[in-house]
């Protein structure tokens, strides 16, 4: 009787194994990529048709690996007293992974209730799901300073409008469209067969939806999560950069890309803070959904 759950849990741990193995030779492969075509490709990069595909391998638009780490643990200024750049990078990166999570919640939220509404009403779906699907063709870099423009001239009666949450709304803008998506197929997985059982014992719609669909729609909500971190810090990152928000990584990304030419390595340092950024709430999320393990499908071969 003991056996399949020992089998499952050496699976999860072969899979999840099996999964950092795959990131780690996945991180070395780009790296050894980056260096090989430093060596081998041309200084001024790869032209077609006066067009330029592969970028130079100048020291000034690509530093060498070793020399983008070793900056991180030098000063961020020439000053004696100066604190390393990655102490720079974390205090952004935390910043931006505090209005990540915000807009996450309420894309989140919003992408849930959608989900529901077109899940209880047809109508609602046939009507609701295209405009859900075009909302994400905005250019949020051009869409930014409309929503934070749109946040000045609002006077909220209990609170005081503050830049940060208009980033936090265009996270959030990125952060539902994956959620309602994802949410409303879990939701709709169940087979009709045990959809059809359950009306024939004359349960709820309510009933059915927290006996059945909500646990049906667990693998598929946890993916959408996932999703939805990644795009709430790419929406939190870009509104920082068109808003002009001081405090978090996407504005060293753009101070410090213009001091590129004198310090190389350092431009690189808020690209490395991004990418852990968007690692750390992807894996938040998985860490998340350890507490849902119950509801995750297993599958075993017979």
């Amino acid at each position: 009787m003991s056996a399949a759950p020992t089998t499952v849990k050496l699976k999860d741990r072969s899979g999840a194994r099996r999964a950092w193995l795959g990131g780690a030779a996945g991180l070395l492969a780009l790296l050894v990529l980056w260096e090989v075509y430093k060596f081998l490709g041309p200084s001024d990069g790869v032209m077609v048709f006066d067009t330029r595909i592969l970028p130079r391998t100048s020291d000034l638009a690509m530093p060498h690996t070793w020399d983008m780490v070793t900056r991180m643990f030098e000063g961020e200024t020439g000053a004696p007293n100066a604190d390393p750049l990655w102490v720079a990078v974390v205090t952004a990166a935390a910043f931006s992974l505090g209005i990540a999570a915000a807009g996450w919640v309420v894309g989140v939220v919003v992408g849930f209730g959608l989900a529901l509404i077109m899940l209880r009403w047809r109508l609602a779906e046939w009507g609701l799901l295209p405009w859900i699907v075009l909302s994400q063709t905005v250019p949020i870099i051009a869409f930014a300073p409309v929503v934070r423009n749109w946040g000045i001239q609002l006077d909220p009666p209990f609170f005081e409008w503050r830049d940060w949450m208009s980033v936090a709304l265009i996270a959030s803008w990125l952060a539902f469209f994956p959620i309602a998506v994802g949410v409303l197929k879990g939701l709709q997985s169940p087979e009709t067969s045990h959809t059809e059982l359950m009306r024939t014992y004359a349960v709820g719609w309510w009933t059915m939806l927290l006996r059945l669909r909500l646990p049906a729609a667990v693998p598929f909500l946890l993916a959408a999560m996932r999703l939805a971190a990644a795009n709430a810090v790419i929406g939190a990152v870009v509104a920082e950069v068109s808003t002009g928000l001081r405090g978090g990584i996407g504005r060293l990304l753009i101070q410090w890309a213009g001091q590129a030419s004198n310090d190389p390595a350092k431009a690189w340092g808020p690209v490395f803070g991004a990418v852990a950024l968007g690692l750390v709430a992807a894996g938040s999320v998985a860490l998340l959904g350890l507490t849902l393990r119950t509801y995750r499908r297993q599958e075993e071969s017979s």
